[in-house]
């Protein structure tokens, strides 16, 4: 595959830089996973030879990481944050996304028009007008987003899969970033050309020693406690209930346990800081017992998952493996999870306890990792090997570079 990845830089450096149009519908940058891997997908194909554009949403912190040209759309309803999952107001950004794209190609000269989710079907669209390729890259299992209570907001969700499914089979190249995604790709499309290429950890930053050592003293000044911890968004699919479910019992049956809590918002952690102390567990002051961190930018995260001694991961819902369990693999820590699809894509017994989706088996899991740390150090190792070989930019940037050298050198069917 290294092989494979140089033909395909040498390739460019014989003429001018092949020219991608990357298009991405969520806000850049911000802490989440689709605007990580859009991130590590610019800085990959800048490192392969490619001049990349990135149009995205006006949404988000400048990222100095990446050398790409960053153009942001309009803002007409002066939009601060953007919720997960399809919405209305996604909707009339996609719109400006479309328009902006227009734009851009009777400017420029595009080889390529990559698009994450909903901007798949925008690329495909696009490249209907020009003689670029167009690459949908998927995400997310649009399933993990039905109500149970909202009619609207499942026909809406029918709609988006309707219009994924199409993207699939149109788009020159499809990229799935997890095998999942690529066999609900393969469903929707049996004939398109589809590549696997996994997520990986959120950082590229290794934590030395001293940074650990200062993370673990913001958790806690006691070397007694053991340091457990959830990191990500508070959304249904997460499966964060469980863990508030389980926090007093755990707690009641070993008081050397704290919890630290990555992620959410301000209302957010006030509704659980408040569900917490109405049960008497501390959640400010020099005892706490749960610590509600907010959110910690992804380069220094990985001093807080190393310098913790237990990882927790309640996905509830979805085919697609959480980002964050790729994280806790490098951080070389112990896993507790549910035995849910999408973390059985990427956990097993050797590297994590597996337990029902239930707050009294989760409570009983991290209990027992608790109390046996030798068998905390081997599954964190194992975790940290899965890292090495499989997880980290070095593989991702080889595998991204092989499916556009395929891409490229693909007779393109209208």
């Amino acid at each position: 595959m290294k092989l494979n990845e140089e033909k395909a830089v040498h390739k460019h450096e014989q003429g001018s830089a092949p020219r991608v149009l990357f298009i991405s519908p969520q806000p850049f940058f911000e802490w989440r996973g689709s605007s990580i891997r859009v991130k590590f997908n610019v800085m990959a194909l800048s490192e392969s030879g490619y001049d990349v554009d990135l149009l995205t949403l006006p949404i988000g912190q400048d990222e100095t990481a990446i050398t790409a040209r960053v153009i942001r759309v309009w803002n007409p309803f002066r939009s601060k944050k953007i919720s997960i999952g399809p919405s209305p107001l996604k909707l009339w950004f996609d719109l400006l996304l479309l328009i902006k794209g227009l734009m851009l190609i009777t400017k420029n000269k595009y080889a390529v028009i990559h698009g994450t989710e909903e901007a798949g079907s925008i690329c495909y669209l696009l490249s209907l007008f020009c003689s670029a390729k167009s690459v949908y890259e998927k995400h997310s299992d649009t399933g993990s987003y039905k109500s149970n209570t909202s009619r609207l907001k499942n026909a809406f969700l029918y709609t988006y899969h309707w219009v994924e499914k199409q993207t699939t089979r149109r788009a020159s190249i499809t990229i799935a970033t997890g095998p999942g995604l690529a066999e609900q790709a393969r469903e929707n499309a049996p004939n398109a050309t589809i590549f696997t290429i996994p997520d990986i950890p959120s950082s590229t930053i290794e934590p030395d020693s001293r940074s650990v050592e200062v993370a673990r003293n913001e958790i806690s000044q006691s070397n007694e406690k053991i340091v457990v911890t959830y990191v990500g968004s508070f959304a249904s699919y997460q499966g964060v209930d469980i863990i508030f479910d389980c926090i007093p019992d755990v707690l009641k049956q070993r008081n050397s346990i704290k919890f630290l809590i990555i992620g959410g918002d301000e209302s957010e952690i006030r509704h659980y800081q408040n569900l917490l102390n109405q049960q008497d567990i501390s959640t400010q002051g020099n005892d706490q017992q749960v610590m509600f961190a907010g959110k910690i930018a992804p380069d220094r995260l990985p001093a807080y998952l190393t310098a913790s001694d237990i990882l927790l991961a309640p996905r509830k819902s979805g085919i697609n493996s959480p980002l964050k369990i790729l994280d806790y693999f490098k951080a070389g820590t112990a896993i507790v999870a549910t035995n849910t699809v999408a973390n059985q894509r990427l956990l097993n017994d050797q590297n994590a306890v597996l337990c029902a989706f239930q707050s009294d088996a989760f409570a009983d899991s991290i209990l027992w990792l608790a109390q046996n740390p030798n068998s905390r150090t081997t599954m964190g190792q194992n975790g940290y090997e899965e890292y090495k070989e499989k997880y980290n930019f070095s593989v991702f940037r080889q595998q991204l570079a092989l499916a556009y050298q395929t891409l490229l050198d693909k007779p393109e069917s209208r």
